[in-house]
């Protein structure tokens, strides 16, 4: 096994006017999940397609274990890949599929057979060796393209939205079993989605990009809690996060008519205003002091409810342009819509994030 490393990896199209990925600074470490995230465009794909040698790299390199693979013909980089569409052969039967690359490598057939019967074991297809793809689910199909990866035994996965053909249900079990398999199997593995869910939920540590540009990697946890920038701040985290811009007064931010407390130190690094970010749960139905919020819709989903509204006050024309407010609320006896609450905020929790620079101040 290895690990991965890009080092000011660039990517520029012919005839683009900037580079699909700039300068992209990244380890992943032996054995590691690493997921790359962002919107459509941000140069997620790009990047793994970099790292899979379908890319041409037109500036600085990129690391497998010690070697350097920027020059390297996909063959001799020994990465397997998923692809979103999985890719398998539809006139072969799955066996054949899953043992296709050991078979153009001339390991003998009964090595062959053996490998493939341990992945079929493991991803639990034994019953489907001798069907065709076209006789399987899209779940079915996901998994012989994982088998015929692990068939090949390589030192690093790479995965290119492989659930995005799934429906809803079939997403979630699939990818926790992607998740325990590469756990099992200690595999390097870099992982491309968009659904912010998705990267939370599977990887040891998340990239997030956006233009280009790594914006921020670690931890989940870490991405959730401390964001670097309103970017990633609002994109990670479902419902997003709430990002409202107040005025800097004595004491804290003035939202609507309410101040939020902003330690001192904080306020001095900031200018006249600042985009505060607080997480739907921070918030809590408040019978005194809090944020006044015109509600206009609830939604009642069992344990918690989500209340939609806006700043308390606003007439209806300014309501249309107005910045949304998400609170998660678990009391069993949510707002009405149409209603005005108050609602009491963390100051512990608030996210104070700089205007001028995008950048996180708190």
């Amino acid at each position: 096994m290895a690990g991965v490393t890009f080092k000011d990896a660039t990517r520029v199209y012919p005839g683009a006017d900037h580079p699909a990925v700039n300068k992209l600074n990244l380890e992943v470490g032996d054995g590691e999940f690493m997921v790359l995230v962002g919107p459509s465009g941000c140069g997620k794909s790009t990047s793994l397609r970099m790292l899979a040698g379908l890319e041409e790299v037109n500036a600085g390199n990129i690391y497998i274990g010690d070697r350097d693979v920027t020059d390297l013909p996909p063959k001799d980089r020994d990465i397997a890949m998923v692809f979103q569409n999985y890719a398998l052969y539809p006139h072969m039967s799955v066996a054949d599929n899953m043992g296709f690359a050991l078979k153009m490598q001339n390991v003998p057939k009964a090595e062959r057979q053996a490998a493939v019967l341990k992945a079929a074991k493991m991803l639990g297809l034994e019953e489907y060796l001798n069907r065709k793809p076209k006789a399987l689910s899209g779940g079915q199909r996901q998994r012989v393209a994982m088998g015929r990866a692990i068939v090949r035994n390589p030192q690093v996965f790479l995965m290119d939205e492989p659930l995005s053909n799934l429906d809803a249900k079939m997403r979630v079990s699939t990818r926790t079993q992607i998740a325990a398999l590469q756990r099992q199997l200690g595999v390097t593995t870099v992982y491309v989605t968009h659904d912010q869910v998705e990267a939370m939920t599977m990887g040891d540590r998340v990239a997030v990009m956006k233009d280009g540009v790594l914006q921020q990697v670690d931890t989940p946890l870490a991405l959730y809690d401390k964001p670097n920038n309103l970017f990633v701040a609002g994109f990670i985290g479902s419902p997003a996060m709430n990002l409202m811009k107040g005025k800097v007064v004595d004491g804290g931010v003035a939202l609507g008519d309410y101040t939020v407390p902003v330690p001192r130190e904080v306020l001095a690094k900031a200018g006249q205003t600042v985009t505060l970010g607080i997480r739907p749960e921070v918030f809590t139905i408040s019978e005194g002091e809090g944020l006044g919020v015109d509600v206009a819709l609830v939604e009642e989903l069992g344990a918690d409810s989500y209340v939609y509204g806006t700043l308390a006050g606003l007439s209806d024309a300014e309501k249309l342009n107005a910045q949304q407010i998400v609170a998660r609320i678990s009391t069993r006896i949510p707002p009405e819509r149409g209603s005005q609450v108050r609602l009491g905020i963390d100051p512990e929790h608030v996210h104070v994030f700089s205007d001028e620079t995008e950048d996180r101040i708190s």
